[in-house]
């Protein structure tokens, strides 16, 4: 948390922003050097069967303060988490001891919080990190794993409603361990206001202010970290939004598409072999109509034309309006292997507006938005390993794995359950980007 907070994310910061449209205990004192117990040493073990713990980082052993405890009287519900502490932390055996510590509490002060009295303050590294010459630096992921099972546990004991995630190493600690794809720095994951259902809090993640001391002369970074924590306080007066559990309906009769009635808006998505529908033996394997935010058919595509028809008909209708994510996708498959001249009514493409309402890289992504939106980490891990091709440079036309998910077993209902959560969230990002940019349908 000290003089190393926050790493330079290269200048991705200087960006422009549309940021109208985007929406304990008492000071402890020093404990004595490396006593812990088994139980305090055991960490939760990732995925792969590795397990991490103090003893296995070792930091704890050159620390005075090792496994530094939280600070804060916690009367907002305010959890911050920063990187690590800095030496003077360490020597005192107390957070936000140092500079940047000093600077973060007159912020906070003029945001109207307390650092110490309305919130509680930890690190995603709990135990000072050394060089070999004896000098601070910063931590390095594998112990900011060793700590993340006490970050975790420290959440479940007080049961933050706001937790400010402060540089990408706090970033790394909550979110890198369910977040399955490329994590990325600070810069793509800052202003972000998550609802996240994991862990029943906000998750705000924003720069370490030792960054932004150290990029105080431009003034740019500054305001923009202002206007990220300011928002983030805002939120302690709104409750998370929950959605209810969505219903799936899988349907193998495509008839009932045919009641869906003239007016209504619907988000569909298609499962294929591949990116590309023009090589041989590609073809679209389910489909999912999402027609609300909490309702979705889905359905393995027929084979004869006939009984697909209720689905053609249904894209060729005017009046029933159409939602994608990335709608040229949907588009030239749906012409290429359904044999339509073009998709009727398109309306939303969620992928287009997400980079209308924030221009940064990396974040138009469903499975993106879907967290960021709505709290809804991972719900394509099951299924995405076989949406690639095999070998590590595929062609552009290679067709993906998906058959080979559907022999094994529960293969077809995870397909289908993935596919209709696909359409759902694109239904409910579609109206939340309508509600924000205040768009209204002129029809």
């Amino acid at each position: 948390m000290g003089c190393r907070g926050g790493n330079d994310p290269g200048g991705l910061v200087r960006q422009k922003i549309f940021l109208s449209y985007i929406p304990c205990f008492f000071k402890l004192k020093i404990m004595d050097e490396g006593f812990f117990t088994l139980k305090e040493t055991q960490s939760k073990i990732r995925p792969d069967g590795k397990k991490f713990s103090c003893v296995s980082c070792g930091l704890y052993k050159k620390a005075r303060s090792p496994k530094l405890k939280p600070s804060g009287n916690f009367k907002k519900k305010i959890l911050n988490i920063g990187e690590a502490p800095g030496e003077i932390d360490d020597r005192r055996g107390d957070q936000w001891q140092g500079k940047t510590g000093k600077y973060l509490q007159r912020v906070y002060k003029s945001l109207g919080i307390d650092l110490f009295e309305d919130c509680l303050n930890i690190n995603a590294c709990h135990c000072i990190p050394l060089d070999k010459e004896g000098n601070n630096r910063a931590p390095t992921n594998y112990e900011i794993e060793s700590c993340r099972k006490i970050t975790l546990d420290y959440i479940d004991a007080y049961q933050p409603k706001l937790i400010i995630l402060l540089g990408n190493s706090a970033i790394y600690s909550i979110i890198g361990n369910r977040w399955n794809k490329d994590l990325r720095g600070v810069a793509r994951w800052r202003g972000w206001q998550i609802p996240d259902l994991d862990l029943n809090a906000w998750v705000c993640p924003t720069f370490h202010p030792n960054y932004i001391e150290r990029s105080k002369e431009d003034g740019v970074e500054e305001t923009v970290w202002l206007q990220d924590l300011k928002e983030a306080f805002q939120l302690l007066k709104q409750p998370l939004y929950v959605y209810k559990k969505p219903k799936i309906e899988i349907i193998e009769d495509l008839s009932v598409l045919n009641e869906i009635r003239k007016g209504t808006n619907i988000a569909f998505d298609y499962e294929t072999t591949g990116l590309k529908p023009h090589a041989e033996g590609h073809r679209i394997v389910c489909c999912s109509v999402a027609t609300s935010e909490n309702h979705a058919y889905v359905f393995m595509m027929p084979k004869s034309k006939r009984a697909r028809q209720p689905l053609v008909d249904l894209l060729m209708n005017p009046d029933i309006y159409k939602i994608a994510a990335n709608m040229k996708f949907e588009e030239i498959w749906s012409r290429i292997r359904l044999g339509i001249p073009s998709v009727k009514s398109w309306i939303w493409d969620t992928m287009v507006m997400s980079h209308v309402l924030d221009n940064r890289k990396y974040i138009t992504g469903l499975k993106f938005q879907a967290y960021v939106q709505f709290g809804i980490i991972d719900y394509d891990s099951d299924v995405n390993p076989y949406l690639k091709p095999k070998g590590a440079k595929p062609s552009a036309n290679a067709i993906n794995q998906i058959d080979i998910l559907l022999k094994k077993p529960g293969g077809k209902k995870k397909l289908l359950t993935y596919c209709a959560y696909d359409s759902i969230y694109e239904y409910r990002l579609a109206m939340k980007q309508m509600e924000i940019s205040n768009y209204f349908l002129p029809f």
